[in-house]
């Protein structure tokens, strides 16, 4: 869906979603954006279901939860990824993201959790087996994230 079929209030509902899901109420999405919260639910089923809102992930912090090792492998397939195939990837044990890579020799992001070294030469004896070639791995120390702020930071902010 390109951005131009999204309103000013479907900007700023999705600006405030990526603000804080899960304790953002429809009643304060409506007061922030100048709708009615009956509205906002209507906008978000609609959302929903034209694909633009694909789901709510939970930020986990792996380390806290106890696996002390965030690894970012960069890897090359022999030929373009599919779905299917990424999707094998995701299941395996350790793995949290594979990321598809438009154009190069290294066409995919893996991010994996584990506790020890000895989970991360499993996870990457694993890739392997799969038909990746590993071209490198970085231990990741930390991730930072905002929200796009063209889907509506101003019109949230005016209110």
């Amino acid at each position: 869906m390109a951005q131009d079929v999204l309103d000013e209030t479907d900007r700023g509902i999705l600006y405030l979603l990526q603000q804080n899901a899960r304790e953002t109420t429809a009643a304060e999405i409506a007061e922030a954006v100048g709708v009615s919260a009956g509205t906002v639910r209507n906008r978000i089923d609609r959302l929903e279901e034209q694909g633009v809102l694909e789901g709510y992930i939970p930020d986990i912090d792996y380390e806290t939860a106890g696996f002390e090792l965030h690894i970012l492998f960069t890897c090359t397939s022999e030929t373009q990824p599919t779905t299917e195939f990424v999707e094998e990837v995701l299941d395996q044990h350790g793995v949290v993201t594979v990321r598809k890579l438009l154009a190069g020799d290294q066409n995919l992001h893996v991010e994996a959790v584990g506790t020890s070294t000895g989970d991360i030469s499993q996870i990457a004896k694993t890739l392997q087996e799969c038909g990746l070639d590993i071209s490198r791995s970085e231990v990741l120390e930390a991730e930072f994230r905002q929200p796009f702020n063209h889907f509506g930071q101003k019109l949230a902010d005016k209110k």
